[in-house]
């Protein structure tokens, strides 16, 4: 099992930018999956998370309002829709997912590669 973000890029402050995660392997059910990121010389933080349904969300306070999580489940795909970028926002960006694993009934973590955004002034 593994999860591929894709997305990241350079752009302008008040631009948008859209995130994918690919989930990928059978035998997984996935369950809560979210977006981390990380600043150069900052701890990893939860951006968004989204159920396993799609039906519930939450934010990081420094983003609501600008950015949207979503989640394709037909794809096992996730998303990260960011309008309004503002510099502060340049960061890895990280994908994860938890669930389990249907063959031994075990609760995993996946986590992507990290795509980097990069928001300049």
């Amino acid at each position: 099992v593994q999860a591929v973000e894709s997305g990241g890029g350079l752009v302008q402050a008040g631009d948008s930018l859209r995130l994918s995660c690919a989930v990928s392997g059978s035998g997984f059910n996935i369950n809560v999956m979210g977006w981390y990121r990380q600043a150069p010389g900052k701890q990893r933080e939860l951006v968004a998370a989204i159920n396993s349904g799609g039906g519930s969300a939450n934010y990081a306070d420094s983003v609501k309002g600008r950015f949207t999580i979503s989640r394709d489940n037909t794809k096992n795909t996730m998303y990260l829709q960011m309008n309004s970028l503002k510099p502060e926002d340049t960061a890895v960006y990280y994908c994860n997912a938890g669930g389990v694993i249907i063959a031994t009934a075990r609760y995993r973590e996946v986590w992507g590669q990290g795509t980097l955004v990069t928001v300049s002034a």
